[in-house]
């Protein structure tokens, strides 16, 4: 009856995660903090999911958010360049994101839990704007050179600046406050129940 209860709960926390990343990944884009760059949540349950229910977890996750992305505004900018280069880079972006959380958690977690959250926090967003980095070069190249000639910058700095912006900084900054303080009161609810 126990091990019934538990899958429950598993599975009750996993819909509820994926719900939520759903809801942060459509309205996260509709709050603009310059250039292109929306503030973000999305990646905090990832890396809950990650942490608490391993790497498929964190890899469904990231994966979901990708195809809640095509739902939004944001997507008909990126669409509007490159439909396969949007659709590969968003996915991967998101899967691998999740992915990489959860491994680094399992690496981590025999030490130390909280601190296997913060590192899976910190990996999760650089994964995530890494592999979007390296979408924009593959797919977007075109679009980034002629911005940093219309600017006057680097294809670098362009990238940089109006690309990835804020947003990884805001990502990366929420990501390691929020989620450990999460990952925390879930641990403490469970040992209570």
């Amino acid at each position: 009856m126990q091990n019934t209860k538990s899958k429950t709960a598993k599975l009750t926390l996993m819909a509820l995660l994926t719900a939520l990343v759903a809801i942060l990944a459509y309205f996260g884009g509709f709050v603009k903090i310059g250039g292109l760059a929306s503030i973000s949540l999305t990646l905090i349950p990832v890396v809950l999911g990650a942490s608490l229910f391993g790497h498929w977890a964190g890899a469904w996750l990231g994966g979901v958010s990708g195809v809640i992305f095509f739902m939004t505004a944001d997507a008909a900018f990126w669409f509007g360049l490159s439909i396969p280069g949007t659709i590969i880079t968003v996915m991967i972006k998101g899967i691998l994101a999740g992915l990489a959380a959860g491994l680094v958690y399992k690496l981590l977690s025999e030490k130390n839990k909280y601190l296997a959250v913060i590192a899976s926090a910190i990996v999760c967003p650089v994964v995530n704007t890494g592999i979007f980095l390296v979408g924009c070069l593959i797919f977007f190249m075109d679009t980034v050179n002629a911005g940093a000639v219309a600017e006057g910058m680097s294809t670098f700095g362009y990238l940089i600046v109006f690309f990835v912006g804020l947003n990884f900084v805001f990502e990366l900054v929420a990501n390691i406050i929020l989620s450990p303080v999460i990952y925390r009161l879930l641990n403490i609810r469970k040992k209570k129940a």
